[in-house]
């Protein structure tokens, strides 16, 4: 059985590349199809074994509350009218078993600042880290249950990577370091969205991490970068530091679905993986003059 018991959401940012839309909706709660983001994120921590979901918010997220919340009104209304294939998928928004935990972010001071946030929720335990603006699907394990699977390994921090065009390292947190095997690598180096010239590998940073509770005590002493935030690269190499941590280049496809062609192509994929939508959306694809 995984150590790895807990997942936390870091989900009090504006998402302000899509506003209007965001004005008054979380952007975690936009679909792809007919699940809003944030749900893929907390089925992907419930695969890896996960029974705790700890929602870092801000003050205008209160749609995510309600979201994971149980809905009376609702399913009693479904089971009235015998629409019991959607009472079903109410339900299994969140499982039996599974505790939701709501933190309010009260100042945006970065993502160190979102998972220290965190802390009194984790406890001494690992945990992981979900950014669900990054969707990752796989066919085989999904991404958390695949680090969760290299933490029981080897029970040192893992940071989910992907290759990326060397190009493109100014958009990312890159990290470089001997490699264990195809996949894994000890985190020599983290550089913060350095130019092509000077990143240390083609490994980019992912919204995906699984931590050691060390990581609390430095995020506490991490010096406030730009904008007044604490970063959670800053305090993952001071970790390294203290003890090894990895990274895992992890299997599937990544979708930024913080950014409005990522979303849109996040759509597209998973409409045509859908059961009742794919026949239907495929022939109209079909149909456009492209």
């Amino acid at each position: 059985m995984s150590l790895v018991k807990t997942a936390v959401f870091p989900v009090a940012g504006l998402g302000t590349r899509f506003l209007p839309a965001t004005k008054s909706v979380a952007k975690e709660m936009l679909s792809i199809v007919d699940k809003p983001l944030i749900q893929y994120g907390a089925e992907e921590a419930i695969e890896a074994g996960i029974n705790k979901l700890v929602f870092i918010v801000g003050r205008t997220k209160n749609s995510i509350i309600d979201h994971f919340d149980k809905a009376y009104e609702l399913e009693t209304e479904l089971e009235i009218r015998g629409k019991h294939g959607l009472l079903q998928i109410v339900k299994d928004v969140i499982p039996d078993g599974i505790a939701c935990v709501f933190i309010r972010q009260s100042e945006a001071l970065g993502l160190g600042h979102a998972v220290l946030c965190a802390e009194a929720a984790v406890g001494h335990e690992p945990f992981a880290v979900i950014l669900p603006d990054d969707l990752i699907r796989n066919h085989g394990d999904g991404c958390v249950k695949q680090m969760v699977g290299v933490f029981d390994r080897y029970h040192a921090s893992i940071i989910g990577t992907q290759t990326v065009a060397i190009e493109h390292s100014d958009k990312y947190g890159m990290v470089a370091g001997p490699r264990l095997d195809e996949r894994i690598a000890r985190v020599e180096e983290i550089v913060e969205k350095p130019a092509p010239a000077d990143a240390p590998s083609d490994q980019a940073i992912v919204g995906r991490y699984v931590l050691t509770p060390a990581i609390f005590d430095l995020l506490r002493t991490t010096e406030h970068g730009a904008g007044g935030e604490i970063q959670l690269t800053d305090g993952i190499a001071a970790l390294r530091q203290h003890e090894q941590v990895l990274s895992y280049s992890f299997e599937g496809r990544r979708y930024d679905c913080g950014s409005k062609v990522g979303y849109l192509r996040a759509t597209v994929d998973l409409a045509l993986e859908h059961d009742e939508v794919a026949e239907d959306f495929r022939d109209y694809l079909k149909q456009l003059k492209l």
